[in-house]
């Protein structure tokens, strides 16, 4: 998996300061999309040992609320693959902080099981791990800068950590 970019301090994408992984590759090509560059699955640095190493030390400091995935897009099964165990480990190294993903595929059509199209064998183990899942496609004649957290307004903010403990 390559990644784009590593932001060390973010308050534009999930709640507090957080530690940033844009992905590479998507095969969504959203209209109006603020991150085209990504969507190449070949753009970026190739996420080594090294890459995660750098991201734990950042999460490690403790004024970082957590982490936050996003692209590209987390959900394109050959990210998935890399992001599973990467996230795994995030989780247990910091409990207590969230993980935020971003992705322009709908948890309860696209990633779900039953119907998922990008269903893979890493999804829920992905899923597990992430606290807040903001989803659905930019579509840019609903786009509402005014909206915290997303682009469009058919964007949701999903609880999956509250959705888990039902």
């Amino acid at each position: 998996m390559n990644y784009g970019e590593i932001k060390k301090i973010d308050i534009a994408n999930g709640e507090g300061v957080r530690v940033t992984l844009f992905v590479s590759g998507c095969r969504i090509h959203c209209p109006g999309c603020f991150n085209t560059c990504t969507w190449n699955f070949d753009y970026g640095k190739t996420f080594t040992e090294e890459t995660e190493a750098e991201i734990m030390e950042a999460l490690g400091m403790d004024f970082i609320s957590g982490l936050t995935v996003l692209g590209g897009e987390p959900f394109e099964p050959e990210n998935q693959e890399v992001l599973a165990p990467f996230l795994e480990r995030v989780r247990e190294k910091f409990p207590d902080k969230s993980i935020w993903c971003y992705s322009g595929y709908l948890y309860d059509k696209d990633i779900q099981p039953e119907n998922g199209l990008k269903h893979t064998e890493y999804t829920d183990r992905m899923l597990n791990c992430i606290d807040t899942l903001v989803d659905g496609p930019f579509i840019l004649a609903e786009r509402d800068i005014s909206l915290q957290f997303r682009g469009s307004r058919n964007q949701r903010i999903l609880n999956l950590k509250a959705l888990r403990s039902k």
